[in-house]
């Protein structure tokens, strides 16, 4: 991480996208110190496991959670740092949810976890995110594939276990399915969003359509 948050190519126009990963998620007063630091690995756990455990999130949708977020700081070129990172993890997180868990979790649901954000605030957040990724979305099976044996080599070195087992074929198929049809309708969405803010949420009972899998 770097402290100054933000790495941009010269000349290139600063998009008010990336100020929105910029405010802290809690409302509460924090140390003068705070984004001086790095959080360290326990501090980045506790807040992911606490979401994932409250939204019963899947171990895939952590995979997916991590393809978006690697995603996210090649297109948008933008550093993870003390200042941003519970936003974009936030961000990438919902995401993925909404593309890949059966049980999808709504914004609204989000904001019972995280007492201190606004339903609108997630909207705008998710909105941005999308704009940011270019509302690629899509995760074809051979990119998830490359990120399940990568950490699953990484827990090795260090002597972790690893319990999440490789996608069936049948699975792997439903995610390709999915994250397309999702990146279609998101692109239609984006349209209508330049009039009002719009959420993912809209997609939930579209991702479990029949159709997805035929």
């Amino acid at each position: 991480m770097r402290a100054n948050g933000l790495k941009l190519h010269q000349g290139r126009y600063r998009s008010p996208s990336l100020d929105m990963f910029k405010n802290h998620l809690d409302r509460e007063e924090v140390p003068d110190d705070y984004y001086k630091h790095d959080p360290d690995h326990k501090h980045i756990y506790r807040f992911v496991r606490t979401l994932f455990s409250a939204a019963q999130l899947t171990a895939e949708c952590a995979i997916v959670t991590l393809v978006y977020l690697e995603r996210l700081l090649t297109y948008a070129e933008i550093d993870i740092c003390p200042s941003n990172w519970k936003r974009i993890v936030l961000g990438a997180i919902l995401l993925a949810s909404k593309v890949w868990d059966d049980q999808a979790v709504w914004n609204v649901d989000y904001c019972q976890i995280l007492k201190d954000i606004t339903v609108e605030d997630m909207n705008e957040m998710e909105r941005h995110f999308l704009e940011l990724l270019q509302f690629n979305i899509n995760v074809p099976a051979s990119v998830y594939a490359k990120y399940y044996f990568d950490l699953r080599s990484l827990a090795d070195d260090n002597n972790l276990s690893f319990l999440l087992e490789p996608l069936s074929k049948e699975r792997a198929q439903k995610l390709e399915a999915i994250s397309r049809l999702c990146e279609d309708k998101y692109k239609d969405l984006s349209k209508a969003a330049m009039r009002r803010s719009f959420s993912a949420d809209n997609l939930v009972g579209i991702r479990r359509s029949n159709a997805i899998l035929s």
